[in-house]
């Protein structure tokens, strides 16, 4: 796994690459930071420095992360995402690709995901496992669990902090209360 930091306006974030794909994006001392869906998974040591043998791959994800990053903050909707390995449990995983679906600039709800999961895949689930699930999402900004909203449209929870939610969604141009 390899580490770097990414400077954006709402603060550093660290980005974390396997050889697979963007693993995880964190700002600084958000809640869950460098956990990959448990705390049980997590980014180990601090920033590492080039050299093993997936160096040039996580590079190369990790440039495109930082281009899509780059897009994005300039207000741009970022066509394309770096690839992504999202580590997390089987329930983790679905919620977090119902997340991708959400278009940029609009929200949905816990509630919503919820139905959305039991649709897909069978699986019923309450809107506050699909909570937990959104919040433990490795890959802010890029996964974006920024667009779920409360059932009354409300910005709650976001582990990089709420300013930061409202921040993400004014910049996409999103309706919110």
């Amino acid at each position: 796994m390899r580490t770097e930091a990414y400077d954006s306006p709402l603060g550093g974030l660290v980005l974390a690459a396997d050889v697979e794909g963007l693993a995880g994006a964190w700002f600084a001392g958000q809640r869950h930071y460098g956990e990959f869906g448990s705390v049980r998974h997590t980014v180990a040591g601090g920033l590492e420095r080039p050299g093993n043998a997936g160096d040039e791959a996580q590079a190369r994800v990790l440039a495109q992360a930082r281009a899509w990053l780059d897009a994005y903050f300039a207000g741009d909707n970022p066509s394309g995402l770096p690839p992504l390995h999202l580590m997390g449990t089987s329930f983790q995983q679905r919620v977090w690709r119902l997340l991708l679906e959400i278009p940029y600039g609009q929200t949905t709800t816990y509630g919503a995901l919820a139905r959305g999961l039991e649709h897909r895949f069978g699986s019923h689930a309450s809107a506050r496992a699909v909570g937990g699930a959104v919040g433990r999402n490795p890959i802010s900004i890029i996964v974006p669990c920024h667009r779920v909203l409360g059932a009354n449209g409300a910005i709650t929870g976001y582990a990089g902090g709420v300013d930061r939610k409202r921040a993400l969604l004014k910049l996409e141009g999103a309706a919110i209360a």
